[in-house]
């Protein structure tokens, strides 16, 4: 199931310098799926955006439209992790990084 094409658009994208990060929502688009694992794209999103360390990626808030195929949420990308651990909530932390 994993093999169906999925699209990652990005919108409302912002790079905040005080928080060392750059913040966008995600519309995904997964026809034929259910759903996309966060793992799957945070590695996409990595791609995207050239990003070293994929724990340094932060994705929720994610909900499928109805229907299907299409889901929202929010993404963060962090300058590094350390930056990430300095301003992430420390459930999201515990999340992500082992």
């Amino acid at each position: 199931m994993a093999d169906k094409a999925i699209t990652i658009r990005t919108r409302k994208f912002m790079t905040n310098r005080l928080l060392s990060r750059k913040q966008f929502v995600i519309d995904v688009l997964h026809p034929g799926r259910a759903n996309v694992s966060k793992a799957e794209l945070k590695e996409k999103l990595a791609r995207m955006y050239d990003v070293r360390d994929a724990n340094a990626i932060f994705v929720f808030k994610f909900r499928t439209h109805f229907g299907g195929g299409k889901s929202t949420g929010f993404g963060l990308i962090y300058d590094s992790v350390e930056s990430a651990k300095k301003f992430e909530p420390k459930y999201r932390l515990i999340r992500v990084i082992n």
